[in-house]
C-alpha cells in the first residue's frame, strides 16, 4: 500500500490529530485502496480520517466521513466481510477515541456519528443513528450516551432503562447514578442494579460491602437531593467528606446544596477550597459566581470570569458567570450570555435561573415564568420556585403565584424557605397579611436562622404600623447573626420612626460587615441629608435617575 494505514492509527494515539487527518487523505485517494476492488480497504481508511476529522472538532466533515464508510462496508462480499469481522479484537473499545481500527464495526461507527450529531447539539438525528445500533452489540459507553439523548428528548423510560443497564454493567458509573436519582428512581431501586457475586458462603454481595459502603452513601445522598432533603443530602456528602478528605467533586456537591439553600458563607468557603485545590475547575463556577454578586464582591467576581475564559471558553458555566458579571454594567448583556449558556447545554440550570433574574429585573415577568419553568422542568429548584412566584406576583397573577408556592412546598415539604414563599403571596394583598405572618413564623420555628423570613416579617410589621415590633424582632436576631441586610432593614425602619442616630450606627455595621451593600450606601447618603434638615426625597430619585440613564442609555448603543 502507497500509504500505510498503521500510520495514521499511530499519528491519532499521540494525538498529531492535524498530521493524521492530512495523512488520512493521501490514504482515502491512493490507488491501492480502490472502492471497487478492496471496498473493506477504502471503509477502513475512510474510518481512520473520520477519527481525525472528529478529534478536529470538524464533526459534519466526520459524519460525512463515517457514512462514506458505512456505504463501501455495506458492499463489501459477504465472505469478506465475515472475515473482516471475526479479525475485530473482542475487548476493544467502541469510543471515537479508539483508532487502532483492523476493520471496519458498523455498531462503533454509528456511535461515532451519534457522538458528532451530539457535539453539534443534533439530538433526534443522534437517537436515530444509536437506534440503529442492536441491543446486544450497545456497551457501557453505548448506554450511557443514549441514556443522556433519550434525557434531553424528555424520553424518559427509554433514559432510565439505558442508565440502569449502565450500572448493571459498572455499579462506579456515577453520571447513571446521579440522573437515575433525579427521574425517581429510589435508593433500593439503584443499589439492586449493582452486579452481585456470590462469596463462598452462597450468599451474594457486591464485590467487598465495607468498600462498596462509600457507594451506597453516594447513592442514597443523590436520591436526598433529587428528592429535595437538602439536609439530608448535606449531611451524608459531608460524612464522605470525611473518608475521602479534600475530595472536589464532594465539596462541589457539597457547596451546590449550600448555595441552593441559602448558606451562602459556608458555600463561598468550599467553592474557594475546590478551587484552592484544583485552580482549573469549571463546575459549578457559574453557581459560586451568582453568590459572589449576592455578597458584592466584585473583584473576585472578574477574576474568575477572566479565569473561567482561559480554561474553557465553550462551558456553559462560563457563559452563565459572564451574564452574573455584566448584569451591573449591561442588563442586555448579561441576558445574551444568560442564553448562549442555554445554547450550549439546555440542561443547564444555573442559565435558566440566571435568565428568569435577569428577565424579573428588566420588568419582564411574564418572560421570566417561561425561563423558571424551563428550570423546574429540569430539577425542581427552591430558587427556581422562588423565581417563579415574584414574577407571577410582578404581574399580579395572585393565584397562579399561589399555586406556585403550594407546589414548592409540597415538593419540599420540610423547607422553611418555601413556607415564606407561600408568606410571600399573601403578604401581596392586604387582606391576606395575618396568613403570611403565620407562614413567616412557621418558617422560623422551622429554620431558625432563616433571616430570609425574619426580614420578610419585618417589613410586614412595618406595613401594619407596627414598628416598634420589626425592631424588637431584628434586634433579637442581631444578637445571634451579625448580618448585613438586618441592620440595614433595622437602619431603615429606626429612620422611618425619627431615631436617626440609631439608624446611622446601624448602616455603618452594616458596611463594616459588607462595605459594598448599596441599599447601605443609598440609606446612609440619605439618612446623611435628613440629618442635616434637608428633604432627601426629591433630588435623591433624580439623581438616581439620571445615574440609571447614563448607565442604561449611553452604553447599550457603543455595545450594540
Amino acid at each position: 500500500m502507497d500509504v500505510p494505514k498503521d500510520q495514521i492509527a499511530t499519528l491519532l494515539e499521540h494525538g498529531l490529530y492535524s498530521s493524521a487527518q492530512m495523512l488520512g487523505c493521501f490514504l482515502v485517494s491512493s490507488p491501492a485502496v480502490n472502492a471497487e476492488t478492496s471496498p473493506h480497504l477504502k471503509a477502513e481508511s475512510l474510518v481512520l480520517l473520520g477519527d481525525a476529522l472528529f478529534r478536529e472538532r470538524e464533526y459534519r466533515r466526520a459524519i460525512n466521513t463515517y457514512k462514506q464508510a458505512l456505504h463501501y462496508y455495506k458492499i463489501i462480499p459477504k465472505q469478506n466481510s465475515t472475515t473482516s469481522r471475526s479479525s475485530l479484537p473482542s475487548n476493544r473499545s467502541s469510543s471515537p477515541n479508539s483508532f487502532n481500527v483492523s476493520a471496519i464495526n458498523e455498531s462503533e461507527v454509528r456511535f461515532k456519528i451519534a457522538s458528532c450529531h451530539c457535539a453539534l447539539s443534533e439530538n433526534r438525528a443522534a437517537v436515530a443513528e444509536m437506534e440503529g445500533i442492536p441491543g446486544k452489540a450497545r456497551n457501557l459507553q453505548m448506554h450511557l450516551l443514549m441514556g443522556k439523548l433519550y434525557r434531553n428528548s424528555r424520553h424518559t423510560r427509554p433514559a432510565i432503562a439505558c442508565y440502569k443497564e449502565c450500572l448493571r454493567n459498572c455499579p462506579y458509573v456515577l453520571e447513571a447514578i446521579t440522573a437515575l436519582a433525579e427521574l425517581g428512581a429510589t435508593v433500593k431501586d439503584i443499589i439492586s442494579l449493582f452486579p452481585q457475586t456470590p462469596n463462598r458462603s452462597g450468599r451474594a454481595s457486591f464485590e467487598h460491602f465495607d468498600s462498596s459502603r462509600w457507594l451506597q452513601r453516594y447513592v442514597e445522598a443523590q436520591c436526598c437531593v433529587a428528592s429535595n432533603d437538602y439536609k439530608g443530602g448535606l449531611e451524608l456528602f459531608t460524612d464522605l467528606l470525611q473518608r475521602f478528605p479534600n475530595n472536589i467533586h464532594l465539596l462541589l456537591e457539597i457547596a451546590k446544596i449550600e448555595a441552593i439553600i441559602g448558606k451562602n458563607d459556608e458555600a463561598i468557603m468550599n467553592f474557594e477550597k475546590a478551587r484552592l485545590i484544583d485552580p482549573y475547575i469549571v463546575t459549578y463556577m457559574d453557581e459560586y459566581a451568582m453568590l459572589l454578586k449576592m455578597k458584592s464582591d466584585y473583584s473576585k467576581l472578574n477574576k474568575l470570569a477572566h479565569d473561567l475564559l482561559s480554561i474553557d471558553p465553550t462551558r456553559p458555566e462560563v457563559f452563565v458567570t459572564l451574564s452574573v458579571l455584566w448584569e451591573r454594567k449591561d442588563e442586555r448583556g448579561a441576558l445574551s450570555y444568560a442564553d448562549k449558556g442555554i445554547r450550549i447545554d439546555e440542561r443547564h440550570i444555573p442559565g435558566y435561573i440566571m435568565k428568569g433574574n435577569l428577565l424579573l429585573a428588566a420588568k419582564r415577568a411574564e418572560a421570566a415564568v417561561l425561563a423558571f419553568r424551563g428550570a423546574l422542568e429540569l430539577r425542581p429548584d427552591i430558587r427556581s420556585y422562588q423565581g417563579l412566584v415574584h414574577s407571577y406576583l410582578a404581574f399580579s397573577k395572585t393565584k397562579e403565584a399561589l399555586y406556585a408556592a403550594r407546589e414548592a412546598m409540597k415538593a419540599m415539604p420540610q423547607s422553611a424557605k418555601a413556607l415564606k414563599l407561600v408568606g410571600d403571596v399573601h403578604a401581596s394583598n392586604s387582606s391576606g397579611r395575618e396568613k403570611a405572618k403565620k407562614f413567616y413564623e412557621s418558617a422560623l420555628r422551622l429554620e431558625p436562622g432563616y433571616l430570609g423570613a425574619a426580614l420578610a416579617l419585618a417589613e410586614l410589621h412595618v406595613i401594619e404600623g407596627r414598628n416598634g415590633d420589626a425592631v424588637s424582632l431584628l434586634e433579637r436576631y442581631l444578637k445571634d447573626w451579625a448580618d448585613d441586610s438586618l441592620h440595614v432593614k433595622l437602619a431603615q425602619v429606626l429612620a422611618a420612626t425619627n431615631m436617626l442616630q440609631d439608624a446611622l450606627s446601624h448602616y455603618q455595621a452594616a458596611l463594616r460587615i459588607n462595605p459594598q451593600n448599596e441599599a447601605a450606601k443609598k440609606g446612609l447618603e440619605r439618612l446623611e441629608k435628613q440629618m442635616k434638615g434637608v428633604d432627601p426625597d426629591a433630588p435623591e430619585e433624580d439623581e438616581e435617575n439620571e445615574v440609571e440613564d447614563a448607565d442604561g442609555d449611553q452604553e447599550e448603543p457603543d455595545l450594540l
